[in-house]
């Protein structure tokens, strides 16, 4: 896979490890990897990249295609005295709806990575450094589809299911499918520099890093998405009266609860305050409306319940770091 150096490498070669187990998602593993690849043939002293896999052979992709990967052992085997795993990503995806780990590479992950520099998830390859112990206590992300079923399994992390990715010290995780590549370019930019970085976006034609403050743009809220617990109709009526009054005191009485019964309710269940609902479900309206419609911005911001222009404006900025002009430019389908 790597190609050959003309002269040694100046200091310890960085390892790069990317695990793979049938039934990931295809672009979790190879967007990173051409992010690597990518950075390697602008400096091809700048990474060994490794696919690596629990024994090694054809791993089958969600998508179906095969991918040639080396064993764990035979990993092992390359590396050099003195050698370690410079970046160790855990690969994401699942063919079922209950994402299941494969044990030898938590083993593997729970042996290898407190000795690896920095440890890193794409998508639900957050379950793996979660099963292998290394996620306790730390603030994580993953895909927002599997935030919550994350979360449940493993109490004791702080799942935000809204960044592309998290930082923790030398633990990365990101959120699902393309997000990787976000991770990748920003793990090349702290090994090579901003200019490298820059370089490699451009030939990947992305971002080096996406507008929108690092959250996830099509995350649908997962209050939305499910349609089920006691407040399922609540969030129903406020998806649909976005415009109305929804203070506090306004949705308790939807709901024949007190102010204060309603919101720490609503908090156990949800994981969030009403106020946060309300804030991402405007933002999530005023966002699919400049993507799918060519309404001006002063009815987008009465319709998603900013009432004036400018607070849309606001909104944009401080969300998602674009103001909503340039966030139709580059999304909208019209």
């Amino acid at each position: 896979m790597n190609p050959p150096r003309s002269s040694p490498l100046a200091g310890p070669p960085r390892h790069i490890v990317l695990l793979a187990n049938d039934g990931m998602n295809l672009l979790d593993l190879c967007g990173p990897l051409q992010a690597f690849s990518t950075a390697r043939r602008q400096d091809p002293e700048a990474y060994r990249i490794h696919v690596v896999s629990a024994a090694g052979g054809a791993v089958v992709t969600g998508a179906g295609l095969p991918v040639a990967t080396e064993s764990l052992a035979q990993f092992e085997a390359k590396l050099g005295d003195g050698e370690r795993i410079h970046t160790l990503v855990a690969p994401g995806g699942s063919i079922s709806e209950r994402f299941v780990t494969n044990p030898a590479l938590v083993d593997w992950i729970r042996e290898r990575a407190p000795q690896a520099q920095r440890v890193c998830s794409v998508c639900t390859g957050a379950f793996y450094l979660a099963e292998a112990g290394l996620l306790d206590g730390l603030r994580v992300t993953t895909h927002w589809a599997w935030a919550e079923q994350l979360q449940r399994a493993y109490p004791a992390l702080q799942v935000d299911p809204d960044p592309i990715f998290i930082r923790q010290g030398r633990i990365w995780t990101s959120a699902g499918v393309t997000a990787g590549i976000d991770l990748a370019l920003a793990l090349v930019e702290q090994d090579l520099g901003h200019q490298k970085a820059i370089a490699v976006a451009r030939q990947l034609v992305v971002f080096v890093k996406r507008p929108g403050g690092q959250s996830q743009f099509s995350a649908p809220l997962a209050s939305q998405a499910a349609g089920v617990g006691r407040f399922a109709e609540l969030h129903a009526w406020i998806a649909a009266n976005l415009g109305e009054d929804l203070r506090v005191e306004s949705l308790a009485g939807r709901v024949n609860m007190s102010p204060r019964t309603f919101a720490r309710a609503y908090v156990a269940e949800t994981g969030r305050t009403p106020a946060r609902t309300v804030e991402l479900m405007r933002l999530e309206a005023a966002r699919r409306a400049l993507e799918e419609t060519s309404l001006p911005l002063k009815r987008i911001a009465t319709d998603a319940g900013y009432g004036e222009e400018q607070n849309l404006r606001r909104v944009f900025q401080r969300q998602l770091g674009v103001s909503p002009a340039q966030y139709r430019e580059r999304f909208s389908a019209h």
